[in-house]
């Protein structure tokens, strides 16, 4: 279409997006503080104020990757740029890397790797299922000069979680580094990259730290930097080159290197300055709680979820879709009829699964009563046998479990104390 095919059809106005409940798998709904802090004056990029926040931002990543890393910062670009961000500095020509495959993610990695020029030794799970250790612990042995292990911590096309302190233990006792995708878990589920010996580790700030999407949180140990520095040849992005970035999220001499997001970076501050006032344990537990309900509610429809209980994301809930239904047509209809969005599958996943996400400020019990009126009203509607308030039901019960025991385990507590 030419511009003047443009101007003749349509007279273009602000953009006014509509108001959705999001509890697909991200973006997430963003806090009023968030988003009121995204919209403060813009400074720059060197101003003595804006590096002052910097420093700040960088210890409350510390604090929500449980790292006393020094190399913990965000990177301008989305989880995506956070992953290749760990490749490109990692991954030299000729490296061998061996790399788990579970689902959508599992493959970006071992495109990174192929990118790089590395070899990459892919470890293959179903769908749903997490990363074996034991087949790792086989892919050493058969390739004893694996340099790195690359692996999903929180698969987010499947809602599966694997062991990263096992899978992490493995690595090291081959003497490999460990590269971990924490983009759906960070936030949602435990993190504990000091405890567990992660090497580096990438995010995302759309996911269950509930920011505007374009920040990659990255944390990096120091046999990371030190592998880095010794490298011989240069990194193959000018951009993403950790000796160059490193000096501009450097606490002293900052040197200019590009320009940051300043309005994006403010609101992730404020974004995790709220998990730290809610305690990183307690947005754990939130997550874990309303999950539960969302989960009881689910199943009293007949629901069955793709990943079995002990491996199940509480804040990427993948549930199978029934025989008989249209998938698309009942996402576009709590989209168009409640303006609520779920994620659709993935790959071989694709028209079998539905999506429920529960992250960050999306976590609320109004979402999740929300969510199953409408889908238990939606496929009641395509002739499902489903009794209306059931579901609804089945979560209250759930919650009032679930507060009946932390109400229980405080009164221990003060006994005990």
């Amino acid at each position: 279409m030419t511009l003047k095919q443009l101007a003749a059809t349509k007279k273009i106005t602000s953009f006014h997006p509509p108001q959705r409940t999001l509890m697909g798998p991200g973006p997430t709904e963003i806090h009023p503080r968030v988003l009121t802090t995204m919209s403060q004056p813009a400074i720059g990029y060197l101003d003595p104020v804006f590096v002052e926040m910097m420093e700040e931002l960088k210890a409350l990543l510390r604090y929500v990757y449980q790292t006393d890393n020094a190399l913990t910062f965000p990177v301008s670009g989305p989880g995506s740029v956070g992953m290749e961000y760990c490749f490109v500095n990692m991954v030299a020509p000729g490296d061998k890397v061996i790399v788990c495959r579970n689902g959508v993610f599992g493959g970006r990695m071992l495109e990174n790797v192929e990118r790089c020029g590395g070899t990459a030794v892919v470890v293959d799970d179903e769908w749903g299922k997490p990363v074996d250790p034991q087949k790792v612990e086989d892919a050493f042995r058969a390739h004893p000069d694996a340099k790195i292990l690359a692996f999903v911590h929180a698969e987010t096309s499947t809602g599966a979680q694997s062991d990263a302190k096992a899978l992490a233990h493995v690595a090291h006792k081959h003497g490999a580094l460990v590269i971990v995708d924490a983009v759906t878990s960070l936030g949602g589920t435990p993190v504990l990259v000091d405890e567990w010996k992660i090497d580096a580790i990438y995010s995302a700030s759309q996911k269950c730290l509930s920011c505007t999407p374009g920040l990659a949180p990255v944390s990096f140990s120091e046999r990371v930097v030190e592998r880095v520095k010794q490298r011989k040849d240069k990194i193959h992005s000018w951009f993403m080159d950790m000796n160059l970035l490193s000096s501009y999220w450097g606490a002293t001499n900052r040197t200019y290197h590009h320009t940051a997001p300043t309005n994006s970076l403010f609101a992730l501050h404020e974004a995790l300055l709220l998990i730290k006032e809610e305690g990183l344990e307690n947005c754990w537990a939130r997550h874990r709680r309303h999950h539960l309900a969302l989960k009881a509610g689910l199943e009293a429809m007949g629901l069955r979820f793709l990943v079995e209980e002990k491996y199940q994301l509480p804040q990427m809930n993948a549930v199978l879709c029934p025989a008989g239904v249209d998938e698309e047509l009942v996402r576009k209809t709590l989209l168009n009829e409640f303006s609520i969005e779920i994620g659709a599958g993935l790959g071989p996943l694709k028209g079998k699964i539905w999506r429920f996400g529960l992250m960050g400020y999306s976590c609320r019990p109004d979402n999740v009563m929300l969510c199953l009126s409408a889908l238990g009203s939606v496929l009641m509607d395509m002739g499902l046998a489903i009794k209306v308030g059931e579901a609804e039901a089945a979560a209250h019960q759930a919650y009032a479990t679930l507060h009946a025991a932390d109400a229980l385990h405080a009164r221990k507590k003060v006994a005990n104390a």
